[in-house]
């Protein structure tokens, strides 16, 4: 399974309701996001399923990829994806896809950097997980302890 995860986007500072979870991206989170999947897109990621997290900023992120991925039926949500679940909890969800080939998860920091490195089986490793940044994991089976390959990452500077 080749696996992406995209951390959201640039969001606003504050939601009006003073809720963390509502905080929607900024317009200029938007043009990054929308940047570095145009990229990704014309290097023929194709992913079968679009996992978020619940939270404003990274559903919105999922359904800009799932636009511009012709995606747009294929977003479904987890708590697993919140900021500060656990990269077990995380990987729970995404293996219950393992029959995809393809699967792209929008999520956040900590989780986004804290996933990788366990999928990568680095926990200690530490990743420098940018907003709108996009990292693909090849992944040899969906076992409770995966053992992934980074493939390439990609920023919205470099997109």
């Amino acid at each position: 399974m080749l696996l992406y995860l995209l951390r959201h986007g640039i969001s606003e500072p504050s939601a009006r309701s003073g809720r963390d979870a509502d905080r929607v991206l900024t317009e200029e989170g938007r043009v990054k996001v929308r940047n570095v999947i145009r990229r990704a897109r014309e290097g023929g990621i194709w992913p079968a399923v679009i996992l978020s997290s619940p939270f404003a900023r990274a559903l919105e992120t999922a359904q800009i990829a799932a636009k511009i991925l012709g995606r747009d039926d294929k977003i479904l949500t987890s708590n697993a994806l919140i900021p500060d679940a656990s990269p077990e909890e995380a990987w729970g969800e995404i293996r219950t896809h393992k029959s995809q080939p393809e699967v792209l998860v929008a999520s956040h920091q900590p989780l986004c950097g804290a996933l990788t490195a366990f999928l990568l089986d680095s926990p200690a490793l530490a990743i420098d997980f940018r907003k709108s940044a996009l990292v693909c994991v090849d992944l040899d089976g969906a076992g409770p302890r995966p053992k992934g390959v980074l493939q390439w990452m990609l920023t919205s500077k470099l997109a």
